[in-house]
């Protein structure tokens, strides 16, 4: 594992850790090494949710933000007749009904009103802050607030099995999308509660799950440069540039540089011959901005990947 490496892995996230506890163990292991690592993942997975948690290395925590917007996929189980005080499996049960009378024209009757852009309230076991508390510290004190609704995007949803009263979903959809909300709120418009029985994110952007890692090998491996996946790859779908060498000396003093290119886009990522990633660039009228710059010590070990 290079002291200076900046990049990211594609972890399986096991079921019951936090995607916190996943960070800690990948940072004692580089401690372990005498290795001073930054480390951090981009979009928390519930810990009775499996598969992608894109963790976060050296420099490249730096570009956490960026790998949080990408579309998401999963495959959910909803159980009908069954809402609990989480949405999940882990709350406590809020209303029984019998399901058994729901049919499946039903449910792909009920499907359509999800997809697109929609609006959902937050569970209040949530991270999310409302007065400066998170809503699951508020839950834990048995205080249940008003939540505002948020806007979502969920691209597609198919149903992959019916054996009632479980459900089986893939869903497509944008940052930010709870899944535990959309079981909640499918159960409700069927009549009979639901919440999630299990979950697995089977995509986090350029990440999948059929590419992903084990926690437990990976934590047993010395060099982990095969697993890492840099910059260039990870930011395929973002505008890319490169930058030419005296370029880069302007921007790594903090200076614009001219923009000759035709690219139209807030946010450009700038790389050197050999594809290191050298800044993050902002349009500002006819030059680039660099908005975030990476030093050459981050990137001295990156290739192409």
């Amino acid at each position: 594992m290079p002291v200076s490496c900046a990049g990211f892995l594609n972890i399986n996230k096991p079921l019951r850790m936090t995607s916190h506890d996943v960070v800690a163990r990948i940072r004692r292991q580089a401690r372990e090494q005498s290795i001073r690592l930054k480390v951090g993942h981009a979009g928390t997975l519930d810990p009775l949710a499996d598969g992608v948690l894109v963790v976060c290395l050296g420099a490249a925590t730096r570009l956490s933000d960026y790998m949080m917007r990408g579309q998401k996929a999963y495959r959910a189980t909803i159980q009908l007749g069954i809402a609990t005080s989480t949405y999940d499996a882990a709350g406590e049960v809020t209303r029984r009904s019998n399901p058994s009378q729901v049919t499946i024209d039903e449910i792909r009757a009920a499907l359509p009103q999800f997809i697109g852009a929609i609006e959902q309230v937050p569970p209040m076991h949530s991270a999310i802050k409302v007065g400066g508390k998170k809503l699951y510290e508020l839950a834990r004190q048995g205080k249940t607030i008003e939540r505002q609704p948020r806007a979502v995007s969920i691209q597609a949803l198919r149903i992959l099995a019916w054996d009632s009263p479980l459900l089986e979903l893939a869903i497509q959809c944008g940052a930010g999308t709870y899944i535990r909300s959309l079981a909640h709120d499918l159960g409700e418009e069927l009549g009979v509660g639901a919440h999630l029985a299990s979950l697995t994110r089977t995509a986090s952007g350029n990440f999948t799950l059929a590419d992903s890692i084990n926690l437990e090998p990976l934590l047993g491996c010395k060099d982990w440069s095969r697993q890492l996946v840099l910059p260039w790859r990870a930011l395929r779908d973002y505008p890319r540039l490169t930058l030419a060498a005296d370029e880069i000396a302007r921007l790594r003093k903090g200076l614009f540089i001219n923009r000759r290119d035709c690219l139209d886009a807030p946010v450009v990522f700038g790389f050197d011959a050999q594809r290191q990633l050298v800044a993050i660039l902002q349009p500002r009228g006819e030059r680039w901005k660099p908005h975030k710059v990476f030093p050459p010590t981050a990137a001295a070990n990156q290739a192409a990947g």
